[in-house]
C-alpha cells in the first residue's frame, strides 16, 4: 500500500512525520499527505473518511491549513453510527470555531443527536454545544438543553448544565430559562452534578440580576449544607485529595457563597458559622487544604461577615506568611492589601511577619510586602519601620534598593513631625543609597534646610561627615556641597551645635579640600561638577584667604570638554580675578526658598509624571514631549525649530520652555538665576550706585554672545518667543539644579490706572484674516504696553483649532493671555480678542518689533499665515 495513500493508518502517518529531520522533509509528508487526502475527499471515499479526519486534526495540531476537510466533519456527523459520530464531532471542536458560516449547516444534526436514544450520542452533541455555540444555535437549541437538565443520567445532566453554561454567556437573556433547572441540581448526590450545577448558578448570578435574587433567596440554605455536609464527610476513596474530601466542590461553593452574600447582611449571617467552620478544621499543611482556605478568607472578606470572622481570615493569612510556598506567601501579601482598608488593626498584628517577607529572597514577595508596609505605616510607629527598613537597606540587594529607598523617602517625608527626625533619617538614606534618590527629593530636603535656620549649622555638619565616609554617593554629594557652599562659616565655626551634638574641628582648607575630591572624581557627573564649582565660588567669599586656591581649582576646567562646566569656570575665574568689588553682594547666600509653594508644585508635577505626560532623561530630570494644552482647548506641539525659524534664530538647538511661570530676560534675573541672589530690587537707573554694578555684571558674563550650545543650556539671550497661554522663551537655565532649582513665587504688584494714548493699527491683513491691535500703557511703567489684538475672518468658511503665535527680539518681553476662542467665524460674524503685554526694555531707544504666525484648520484642512509688524507707533 502506498504510504501516503487514504489508507494510510494514523500511526504510520504519525511515525512519518516524526521520522523526519528537518523542516522542509516534515512539510514534504504532510503536503503529500494532504494531497491523498484530498484525492479521498474529492472522490467521496466513505471507508476511510474517519481514518483522514482523524489524519487532519493531527496535522492542524502541527499548523498546517486543513479548512479543505471541514465539510468532513459534517459527513461524519451525519453519520448514525457512533464511532463516525465520535470522529465528526472532535474534528468539528478542533477544526472550526464559532466564527465558521459552515457551523449553521450542522444546528440540525446537533438537535437530532440532543433528542437520540443513545446516552453517548447526546454526550457527544453537548461536548460539542458548549465548546463551538455561537448565539443563533444558542437560541435555538437552548430548550433541547434546558430539557436535558432533568435527564435521569447524572453524566448528561453534568455535561447539559456546563452547556447551559455557554449558553448564558453567549445570550444572558436566556437566563431565566435556566434558572429553576439550576437550583434542582443543587439537590444532587452526585458531586459531578454537584459541581457543574454549582457553576452553573454561579454564572446565572453574574448575568442576571433576577437569578441572583432567585438563587439568594432559595439556594443559600442548600449551599450551606452541601459545604457543611462535604467538609464533615468521612473517608471517600472516590473523591479524596490528600485527605480532603472534593477540594473543587468546596471551592466552587464557597465562590457562589461569596456572590450570594455579598451586600446583603440576611445571606451573610446564614453563612458566617459554616464559614467559621471550614477556616478552623481544614488543615493548612497540604495545598488542597491551603487552595479552600484561601477561598474561605475570600469569601468572609467578599460578604458582610462579623468582625470575629475577618479577624480569624486575616489570622489565615498571617499563617500563610510563615510558609515556606513562595507562592502561598504571595497570595496571602496579594489579599492582605486588599483587606486593609477594611480592618487594619488585625493586618497590623502581623507586622513583623510582613517586615521579614521584605527580607525574602524572591523578588516578587519582596516588592509585594514593601507596599503592603508602606500601607501599615502611621504617625505611632512610622518611627520604629522607619528604622527597620533603613537598617535593611544597608544590606539589601541592589536591584531593590531603588524601590526601597522610594517607599523610605516618602514615609519619612509624609510622617515626619520633627525636622531634626527628618533631616536625620534623609541623611541616613543618602548615605546609603544616595545614587537611588529622586532629584525631587533631595530637592526637597535643601528646601527643608533652607527653612530650618536652627538647623542649618547642624546639617551642613552632618553632610561634611557623611560626605567624608560616602562620597560615592551622588545625591549626597549634591546636597552636601550645596549646604557647605550656602554655610561654610558655620561648618568651620561650629555655628549652631545642638546639645546631642559633637562639635568637629574643620578648617577652611578641610572644607576646600571635600569639595575638591567631589569636583575631581572620575564617577562625578556635569551637574555634580558644577555645583561643586558653585560651591567653592561661594567658599572664597566666605574664606578670603582661600580664594586664589580657589580660583587655580576653578581655572583648571577651563578647558573642559564639557561646555557648561567650561564657561562657568571662566565666568567663575573672573569673578574672582577681576570683579572683587561686587563678589560679596553676588555671592550672599540664598534667600530662604518657599517651602510650601516648591510642595506644591512638586505635587503638581508628580501627578503630571503619573499620568504619563512626561518621560525621564537619564539624568533623572523629568522632559515634556506630550502636547502642550493650551486654555481655549487646542493642543499645541512642543516648540520645535520650525517656531525658531519665525525670527530667524542663529541657534542649533530649539527653545526650551521654561520651567518658571516668571516671563524674562532682564540680565539682572539671570544672575539671580545663576548664583541665587536677588538684584531686581536695586533702585531704577540713575539713583545710587545700581548702575555701577549692572555694568560691571554685564562687561562680567559679556551679555550679548550666543555660546554655542553642547549638553545643557548655557546661558544665552535669545529673544523672547510667546504661543496663546504657555509662554516659550529662551530664558537663559545653566543647569538649574545647581544652586536654585525652585521657582520662588513672585510677589503681585496692586493694579495700576492704565491710559490709552495710542491709535489703534491694522498689525496684519490679507485675503482672509485680519488682526487689529490696540494698545493701553501704564502710567508708572512707560517701558510697558498692553496690546489688545482682535482677529477677523474675512473668508465665507469658518476658522477651528485657532492658535496664534508671536516673536520678538530680544530686548523685548513678551506675554500671551489666553485667547477668547479658539474658533473664528465666517463673513466677519464673530471675532477672537487675545491680550499681549510688552516690555521694551530699551524704551526710547529702539522699537518695537514683531513677527507673527497664524496656523488655523479650514474644513480640516491646516492653514498657516505669517507676517512681520513694523508699523508700531512710535513711543512704544
Amino acid at each position: 500500500m502506498n504510504p501516503f495513500s487514504s489508507g494510510t493508518r494514523l500511526r504510520d502517518m504519525i511515525r512519518s512525520i516524526r521520522a523526519c529531520k528537518t523542516a522542509a522533509e516534515e512539510r514534504a509528508v504532510v503536503r503529500k499527505e494532504c494531497a491523498a487526502i484530498r484525492a479521498a475527499i474529492s472522490e467521496n471515499d466513505q471507508d476511510y473518511r474517519h481514518r483522514n479526519l482523524a489524519k487532519l486534526m493531527f496535522i492542524h495540531m502541527l499548523g498546517y491549513p486543513t479548512h479543505f476537510g471541514q465539510m468532513e466533519c459534517l459527513k461524519l456527523i451525519a453519520a448514525s453510527g457512533f464511532p463516525e459520530k465520535r470522529i465528526g464531532y472532535l474534528g468539528l471542536m478542533l477544526l472550526l470555531d464559532e466564527r465558521q458560516e459552515v457551523l449553521m449547516l450542522v444546528t440540525n444534526s446537533l438537535k437530532q443527536d440532543l433528542n437520540h436514544s443513545n446516552q453517548y450520542i447526546v454526550g457527544l452533541a453537548l461536548c460539542a454545544l458548549g465548546n463551538i455555540c455561537s448565539a443563533e444555535m444558542a437560541r435555538d437549541l437552548a430548550p433541547e438543553v434546558e430539557r436535558l437538565l432533568n435527564s435521569r443520567d447524572p453524566n448528561i445532566k453534568k455535561k447539559a448544565a456546563l452547556c447551559s453554561i455557554r449558553i448564558i454567556r453567549k445570550v444572558p437573556d436566556l437566563s431565566e430559562n435556566f434558572m429553576y433547572p439550576a437550583a434542582s441540581l443543587l439537590k444532587e448526590k452526585h458531586h459531578g452534578v454537584l459541581i457543574s450545577g454549582v457553576q452553573l448558578c454561579t454564572e446565572l448570578c453574574k448575568a442576571s440580576r433576577d437569578a441572583l435574587e432567585h438563587i439568594r433567596r432559595n439556594c443559600t440554605d442548600v449551599l450551606v449544607r452541601i459545604l457543611k455536609d462535604v467538609s464533615n464527610s468521612s473517608y471517600a476513596p472516590e473523591y479524596d485529595i490528600a485527605g480532603i474530601t472534593d477540594p473543587f466542590l468546596h471551592i466552587r461553593v464557597l465562590r457562589l457563597l461569596r456572590i450570594l452574600g455579598q451586600e446583603d447582611a440576611d445571606s451573610s449571617e446564614a453563612m458566617n458559622d459554616i464559614l467559621a467552620q471550614v477556616a478552623t478544621k481544614t488543615e493548612s499543611n497540604k495545598n488542597a487544604g491551603n487552595a479552600i482556605l484561601y477561598e474561605c478568607v475570600e469569601t468572609i472578606m467578599g460578604i458582610e461577615a462579623t468582625s470575629g470572622l475577618r479577624v480569624l481570615a486575616i489570622n489565615i493569612l498571617g499563617r500563610f506568611l510563615s510558609n515556606r510556598d513562595n507562592n502561598i506567601r504571595y497570595v496571602a501579601l496579594n489579599i492582605l492589601m486588599r483587606v486593609i482598608s477594611v480592618d487594619t488593626q488585625a493586618v497590623q498584628r502581623h507586622r513583623t511577619t510582613i517586615l521579614e517577607c521584605v527580607k525574602d529572597t524572591d523578588a516578587s514577595i519582596r516588592k509585594r510586602a514593601l507596599e503592603l508596609v508602606f500601607l501599615l505605616v502611621n504617625d505611632t510607629n512610622a518611627k520604629p519601620l522607619t528604622k527597620q527598613l533603613i537598617d535593611y537597606l544597608q544590606v539589601s540587594d541592589p536591584d531593590f534598593k531603588e524601590d526601597l529607598t522610594d517607599k523610605i523617602c516618602l514615609i519619612v517625608e509624609k510622617f515626619s513631625q520633627e525636622k531634626l527626625w527628618y533631616l536625620d533619617h534623609m541623611f541616613k538614606v543618602l548615605s546609603l543609597a544616595g545614587n537611588y534618590v529622586k532629584d525631587d527629593v533631595w530637592h526637597a530636603l535643601i528646601v527643608s534646610i533652607s527653612n530650618a535656620p536652627d538647623l542649618q549649622g547642624y546639617s551642613v555638619r552632618s553632610l561634611y561627615r557623611a560626605l567624608q565616609a560616602s562620597i560615592e554617593q551622588e545625591s549626597l554629594v549634591r546636597v552636601a556641597v550645596w549646604c557647605i557652599g550656602e554655610y561654610g562659616e558655620m561648618l568651620v565655626s561650629n555655628i549652631g551645635c545642638l546639645d546631642s551634638e559633637e562639635p568637629i574641628t574643620v578648617t577652611e582648607s578641610d572644607a576646600i579640600d571635600l569639595v575638591e575630591l567631589a569636583l575631581k572624581r572620575h564617577t562625578t557627573d556635569t551637574t555634580t561638577r558644577a555645583m561643586c564649582l558653585v560651591s567653592l565660588l561661594k567658599l572664597s567669599s566666605r574664606f578670603p584667604p582661600t580664594s586664589e586656591r580657589v580660583k587655580e581649582i576653578v581655572t583648571h576646567h577651563k578647558g573642559n570638554v564639557e561646555l557648561e562646566l567650561q564657561q562657568r569656570s571662566i565666568e567663575f575665574a573672573s569673578i574672582i580675578q577681576r570683579h572683587a568689588s561686587i563678589k560679596s553682594t553676588l555671592l550672599e547666600r540664598m534667600p530662604v526658598l518657599d517651602e510650601a509653594s516648591y510642595l506644591t508644585k512638586r505635587a503638581g508635577s508628580t501627578q503630571t509624571t503619573a499620568s504619563g505626560d512626561s518621560k525621564s532623561t537619564p539624568s533623572g530630570d523629568s522632559k515634556t514631549t506630550s502636547a502642550i494644552k493650551v486654555p481655549n482647548g487646542v493642543a499645541k506641539p512642543p516648540p520645535s525649530v520650525s517656531m525658531a525659524n519665525l525670527i530667524d534664530f542663529s541657534i542649533d538647538d530649539p527653545p526650551v520652555v521654561p520651567t518658571s511661570n516668571t516671563t524674562t530676560s532682564d540680565p539682572l534675573n539671570f544672575i539671580n538665576d545663576l548664583i541665587g541672589i536677588d538684584l531686581s530690587s536695586s533702585p531704577p537707573s540713575g539713583g545710587g550706585s545700581a548702575p555701577t554694578v549692572s555694568a560691571d555684571i554685564m562687561d562680567l558674563i559679556n551679555i550679548g554672545s550666543t555660546p554655542v550650545q553642547n549638553g545643557p543650556p548655557a546661558s544665552s539671550p535669545f529673544p523672547t518667543m510667546t504661543t496663546k497661554s504657555a509662554v516659550l522663551e529662551t530664558k537663559p537655565t545653566p543647569l538649574p539644579d545647581l544652586l536654585d532649582p525652585f521657582t520662588l513665587t513672585p510677589s503681585l504688584s496692586p493694579p495700576v490706572e492704565e491710559k490709552s494714548e495710542y491709535k489703534s493699527i491694522t498689525a496684519f491683513q490679507s485675503d482672509s484674516l485680519k488682526i487689529t491691535f490696540s494698545f493701553k500703557k501704564q502710567q508708572e511703567k512707560p517701558q510697558d504696553t498692553l496690546i489688545h489684538a482682535t482677529f477677523t475672518n474675512l473668508s465665507s468658511n469658518a476658522y477651528t483649532d485657532f492658535i496664534f503665535q508671536a516673536a520678538v527680539p530680544k530686548f523685548v518681553q513678551l506675554h500671551l493671555k489666553p485667547a477668547s476662542s479658539n474658533t473664528l467665524p465666517a463673513n466677519e460674524n464673530g471675532t477672537i480678542t487675545q491680550d499681549l503685554t510688552v516690555t521694551n526694555t530699551q524704551h526710547g531707544q529702539k522699537p518695537l518689533a514683531m513677527r507673527i504666525r497664524m496656523s488655523y484648520k479650514v474644513n480640516n484642512n491646516e492653514k498657516q499665515e505669517q507676517g512681520q509688524i513694523n508699523n508700531f507707533p512710535s513711543g512704544l
